[in-house]
């Protein structure tokens, strides 16, 4: 990976916590690594409801920060997953 793809990407940042790092290369204080680990091991041992619901739920948690509404809207509906909840709309675009 390059230097300049290093911060990119959701990756980048799961390199980082894994190395105890930050993008910048300051050290992550213990306590906050404890508490992420912490959490995403309940996480890891939760039960899922389906591949199609976990991956429209990341379709709309991190589109919504680059897609306008409607726009995701209807990429859902073209791509066969169920249109924003009201509770999703108000939740990521209610203060924009």
């Amino acid at each position: 990976m390059s230097e300049a793809n290093k911060s990119l990407g959701a990756d980048a940042v799961d390199a980082a916590i894994a190395q105890g790092l930050d993008l910048d290369g300051s050290k992550i204080p213990a306590a906050k690594l404890d508490l992420y680990t912490k959490v995403m091991a309940l996480e890891a041992g939760r039960q899922r409801s389906g591949v199609s619901n976990t991956m429209r739920s990341r379709i709309v948690r991190i589109g919504a920060k680059h897609i306008a509404q409607d726009q995701l809207n209807q990429m859902l509906a073209d791509a066969d997953f169920a249109p924003l909840k009201d509770k999703e709309i108000a939740f990521y675009y209610g203060g924009k």
